[in-house]
């Protein structure tokens, strides 16, 4: 069960002296698809999306809103290059924690590997959620399952993001939503 936003935002509070607050427009690209994570955002106001390139064609795979973290987490803790974008899609404040400072934070407070672990589960079974809709399910069905589960998503972010992120077309995303 997701935590209010607000519950989510304090469990941080404590370590406020680690982060800076950022003010980033709309399109702005905060980590680049190949390049190292060096940074973990936490959205006070306003919305991320992670994206992968294909050939030229962006595939959008995850939306952010306030309360929640993102980084490329697996790049952020191994070095390795990312293996995909965050861009702001509105415009944002975010609070920003740098690599060491998360590993200091992490070193002086035990309780936060906890935090971290239930983080890093909420978004692998979130992913295994996404995952198994894209075996089980056809585009109307997956559609109805964003807005029953995600209707925030589909109020806040344009159409082409919402279908790139269902892997279908605006123009078969269109047809779904005149269907309903």
């Amino acid at each position: 069960m997701n935590k209010p936003e607000t519950e989510k935002l304090n469990e941080w509070d404590k370590f406020s002296l680690y982060f800076k607050q950022v003010e980033v427009p709309a399109k702005t690209i905060l980590l680049a698809e190949g390049r190292i994570s060096r940074t973990m955002f936490f959205v006070e106001k306003g919305c991320l999306r992670t994206w992968i390139n294909n050939d030229g064609k962006e595939i959008t795979t995850r939306f952010f809103f306030e309360g929640d973290s993102v980084s490329s987490i697996e790049s952020f803790r191994t070095n390795l290059p990312s293996l995909y974008s965050i861009e702001s899609l509105e415009p944002c404040i975010l609070k920003t924690i740098s690599q060491q400072d998360f590993q200091n934070m992490i070193e002086n407070a035990p309780e936060l590997k906890k935090i971290l672990e239930d983080h890093l589960f909420r978004r692998l079974f979130q992913s295994q959620q996404l995952l198994y809709s894209f075996l089980k399910n056809n585009p109307q069905k997956r559609y109805e399952e964003l807005v029953e589960q995600h209707p925030h998503i589909v109020q806040r972010v344009p159409q082409h993001y919402i279908a790139s992120y269902l892997g279908i077309t605006s123009v078969s995303l269109s047809r779904i939503r005149n269907r309903r």
